[in-house]
């Protein structure tokens, strides 16, 4: 089993009833998936790209992705329909807490300049969203594998009613909130 989920389990959900004065433990949030996704542009109609771009997603989430296509043609975009326009990756049950676990420990702190991650990035329904601008502060990514740097974004989404209950749950998950 993994570490932040039985850190969840033994430490985190009796810690949130006491701090958000819950009744019960099933009303406690948690992390329900994590969505990986990059968009790819231009790059879409090179395919040697989309398959590294492809290979680079499944090697940090720890499963193969998925191309999402494009469902309209888009003249002003060039746009075709049907033509792959992005990788989607989504994360759940013990692959979701070993991403995370990756991603708070190792991945976070090998940003340059790194000040903590920003509290107002939550969506209002306690789901957090962050762009990373590289894929080299992850440790399977080898920097000379690689043909151009690309970022990704993140997706944490929660049971969490509020972003506050969220922001709290994340916290004590490990992630180096900006003291704003």
């Amino acid at each position: 089993m993994e570490r932040l989920k039985i850190k969840y389990k033994e430490v985190i959900i009796p810690k949130l009833v006491k701090q958000l004065n819950l009744k019960n433990i099933h009303q406690v949030p948690k992390i329900s998936k994590i969505v990986i996704n990059r968009g790819l542009g231009e790059a879409a109609l090179n395919s040697k790209i989309l398959d590294t771009s492809l290979n680079e997603i499944s090697l940090v989430a720890g499963q193969r992705g998925i191309l999402t296509r494009s469902k309209k043609a888009i003249a002003a975009f060039k746009l075709r329909a049907k033509t792959a326009v992005g990788i989607s990756v989504t994360l759940r049950g013990d692959r979701m807490y070993a991403f995370l676990d990756r991603f708070v420990s190792l991945a976070l702190p090998r940003i340059r300049d790194f000040q903590g991650i920003n509290p107002k990035s939550f969506d209002g329904l306690g789901n957090y969203s962050l762009g990373l601008e590289e894929q080299l502060m992850f440790p399977e990514i080898d920097y000379d594998k690689i043909d151009q740097i690309r970022g990704m974004d993140i997706s944490i989404i929660t049971t969490a009613k509020t972003d506050n209950d969220a922001l709290t749950l994340l916290k004590e998950f490990g992630m180096p909130f900006k003291k704003i």
